[in-house]
Order: C-alpha cells, then structure tokens, then sequence
C-alpha cells in the first residue's frame, strides 16, 4: 500500500480536497439539506478513488516518457518498484470503486461519473496533442466543489460552480509554474506544454491571469451570499501566497519550483478552506 500511496502521491490530495470540503458545506449551509456523516464519507472516497484512478493511469501512460526524462526517471514505475501491469490495474479497480461509490449517493452522481472518469483519466492523453493540457489537468480538479455539491443536493448551483472555475484557474496556473521545468525535454520529445510552445517568460505570464481569474471567481460568492470578514481573510491570504509563488520563480530561476508548487499552494488551500469554515462556525453562533 506504501508503494501505491507514493504511486499516486497521495499526499497531493491537499489540493482538492479542501475545495471538495467546501462545496459539501455549501449545500449544507445554503440549501435545507441537512449534514450527513454517509454522504460525507461517500464524497470523500470518490475523491480518494477518482485521484488514484487518474494519478496511476497517468504513470501507466507516461512511464516510457518518465523513463526517458532526467527529473522523472525516479518516478515508479521507471524505478522497477510498481509494474505497469499493477499500476493499470490499480487504476482500473480504483475507478470501478468509484463509480459503485457514486451509486449509493444519488442518480444524478452515479450518471455522471463515467464523465468525471473521461475527464480525470483523460488528461494523461492531453499533452501528446494540445499545450492546454493545463487546463485539463485544471478542469479535472475543478469537478471537486460542484461535485461534492451534487453528492448533498443531486442539483446544480451556481456558488459552486464560482469555486470550480476559481479551482480551474488555480490549478492549472500552478501546473504550468510546475511544467517550466520540462521545457526543454518537452520540446525534444514533441510533447505539448505552454512553457514548450510559449517560452518560459511568457508561460509565467499566462499563469498570472489564470490566478488572476482564479482570484476573481474566489471572491464572486461574497456577491451571492453573506460571507463575513473571515472570509475576507482567507481570500486576501490566498491572494498573498499566489504572488509570493510567482515570486518564487523567474524565467532564468526555476530552484524554488517545488516549494512554489506543492508547499505554498497546499498551505493556500488548507488555510483558504479554514477560514471558510470559520465564518460558517460563527455565522451559526450569531
């Protein structure tokens, strides 16, 4: 079981997660569905079964390119420590849990879960053809908030949908800082990214106005719902560590790519999803 949690490096859950976690909250707290501790627990093993899915599928998919590329070779299936055949089936039994998952919370999850899948699973083909496979890689994360909304309603909404598409630009904002390191091997092997196809100047750029837009769809529910000044924070909080990661790194400086991706957008999530909490405990206390 190690070896299949560092497979999907399990511990990049901290990035939708959080956003699972509100969307569930906010049907609770904005519609007359009530909490349940089921429905909870079901969202939060589609969560853990659709990223196992997409992450092993990607490493099956990928392996022959991860064993070719200097920074990924360690990755492993390359290392010889999980075969291609277990980590396809892995992902194969993770998408089946999935869906059975899905079928004990409501029809409208359970008819849509083959799209999740096509989404998650589809990403991993992306960058053969297209440099917006970002997007794709962000799109797939953004189904976290309006689907834990649907597993309590079984109806779309529109808050959730501001936080899908603030998870959409966030992610695939910070999936192109992440990319700038593959620049080059990209554009050897054919491969599409925006770094290859626009330079690294450029790709940070874009990854600018995708957190730009990211912030803006963050902050769009305080227009649609009373949200108080702890909300406030955590937008603000989330903003400073948005820029501090583009100030992390520079077209001619990619030392501190790591720290930028994983450690300061994890923190931004985590906090970020607190301090929505917050003002849902004290909006309920007064």
């Amino acid at each position: 079981m190690k070896k299949y949690f560092s497979l999907v490096l399990f511990a990049h859950t901290i990035f939708a997660m959080p956003f699972a976690l509100i969307g569930f909250f906010l049907a609770i707290t904005t519609t007359e569905y009530q909490f349940n501790w089921v429905k909870l627990l079901l969202m939060i093993l589609c969560m853990v079964f659709a990223r196992n899915a997409a992450m092993a599928f990607n490493r099956y998919l990928d392996r022959e390119i991860d064993a070719e590329n200097p920074r990924t070779v360690i990755r492993d299936i390359p290392a010889g420590k999980i075969s291609a055949k277990g980590a396809l089936t892995f992902t194969v039994i993770n998408s089946l849990l999935f869906i059975i998952a899905t079928l004990f919370i409501n029809p409208l999850c359970f008819y849509l879960s083959p799209v999740a899948l096509a989404v998650v699973l589809g990403y991993s083909y992306t960058k053969r053809f297209t440099p917006l496979c970002h997007l794709i890689l962000g799109l797939g994360l953004a189904l976290a908030p309006i689907g834990a909304y649907l597993v309590v309603t079984g109806e779309f909404a529109l808050l959730p949908i501001f936080y899908s598409l603030a998870v959409l630009c966030w992610v695939s904002g910070f999936d192109i800082i992440y990319a700038l390191q593959d620049e080059e091997f990209d554009r050897q092997k054919g491969l599409n990214s925006i770094p290859a196809w626009l330079g690294k100047k450029r790709a940070l750029q874009v990854s600018g106005f995708l957190h730009l837009l990211a912030v803006v769809f963050i902050a769009l529910p305080l227009l649609y719902t009373p949200l108080s000044w702890f909300y406030i924070s955590g937008v603000l909080f989330f903003i400073t560590l948005l820029i501090y990661q583009h100030h992390l790194v520079k077209p001619n400086d990619l030392s501190k790519v790591d720290r930028a991706f994983f450690t300061t957008n994890g923190i931004a999530s985590v906090v970020f999803t607190a301090f929505f909490f917050l003002d849902i405990y004290l909006r309920n206390q007064f």
